[in-house]
């Protein structure tokens, strides 16, 4: 768009084309229109107009990690949004019990009814003013439907279920340290399916090795992402010998430290192995076919071993 020509035979001044009142002797690089300084926006090569940016970010490609996930992933927006999710059950858990639910003088609270709500619990059980009964008993108190009957939604939801406030305390901090360089390698939807495949994993193992109890806790997804660092950093050449005394220690706290589910730990550690191994070491050609395949066929596979156990239970 042009200006009327001013007397004298002078040509007429450029107008910005997206704003016609204002002149401009300054015009786009690509498409040549004539563009005012608000529209301007810097490029390569001279100076871009909003809609030729616009369509060139529609034809351009997104810069994908190493391991084809979102660039969008080195915010660690899902790192956080797990932590807090963690955090705000963790307060439902005491507007449930009281501080019963935060300390109770040891390493660990006893069991409140967040975890008799939630936790990993195989048989169903019935809580009566004097202690727990197994079996339901209606009568005597409060009855919590255990995996064995089908509440297979305790191993999901045990993950995000703590017992006290240093049980939560070092869990979350364990996820914030490896969950923020996993999530920026792995993008957020293959970080956010990871920790919850090898949560859940770790759930049936405690499940199906388990010795009794009401399993909970950040830990068997923790485990997992102890393993997949170590496959990302092979996978990337680094020297992933750093991470291994990490795991030997905190599988040796496994078996020292009494009250810890181990059957959770490794089989959370387990379960990180195989998602790390396939999501590092997918092959490039059909890299997302490959890393969906090995998460679709993990998930399949634990459900599939704690549902045709609880049928024999």
């Amino acid at each position: 768009m042009t200006s009327p020509a001013p007397q004298g035979g002078l040509p007429p001044v450029p107008s910005c084309y997206r704003h016609p009142g204002r002149e401009t002797y300054l015009k786009c690089s690509r498409c040549e229109r004539p563009i005012c300084p608000d529209c301007m926006i810097p490029a390569s090569v001279g100076h871009h107009c909003p809609e030729c940016v616009a369509e060139g970010r529609r034809t351009q490609r997104p810069a994908l990690t190493h391991f084809g996930g979102s660039q969008v992933g080195m915010h660690g927006y899902v790192t956080k949004a797990l932590i807090g999710l963690n955090l705000a059950v963790f307060v439902v858990g005491i507007l449930m019990a009281g501080m019963g639910a935060v300390f109770s003088g040891g390493l660990f609270t006893d069991v409140t009814a967040i975890q008799w709500l939630g936790g990993v619990l195989g048989p169903t059980v019935t809580v009566a003013p004097d202690g727990p009964y197994i079996g339901a008993h209606p009568t005597f108190g409060t009855v919590y439907t255990g995996v064995d009957d089908g509440a297979y939604y305790r191993l999901f939801t045990a993950m995000f279920i703590h017992y006290g406030l240093l049980h939560l305390v070092l869990n979350m901090w364990a996820l914030w340290v490896l969950g923020r360089p996993l999530e920026a390698a792995l993008g957020p939807v293959r970080f956010a399916a990871a920790y919850l495949i090898c949560g859940i994993g770790g759930n049936v193992a405690g499940y199906v090795f388990g010795g009794g109890g009401v399993g909970a806790g950040a830990s068997t997804a923790i485990y997992g992402l102890f393993a997949i660092y170590f496959f990302v950093l092979k996978r990337l050449g680094r020297d992933a010998s750093a991470i291994i005394p990490v795991i030997v220690v905190n599988v040796a706290i496994s078996f020292t430290v009494p009250g810890i589910g181990i059957a959770g730990h490794l089989g959370g550690l387990a379960t990180g192995a195989i998602v790390g191994a396939g999501l590092a070491y997918a092959p490039r050609d059909n890299r997302t076919l490959v890393q969906t395949a090995v998460l679709v066929l993990t998930f399949l596979g634990l459900t599939g071993v704690a549902v045709a156990l609880s049928l024999t239970r």
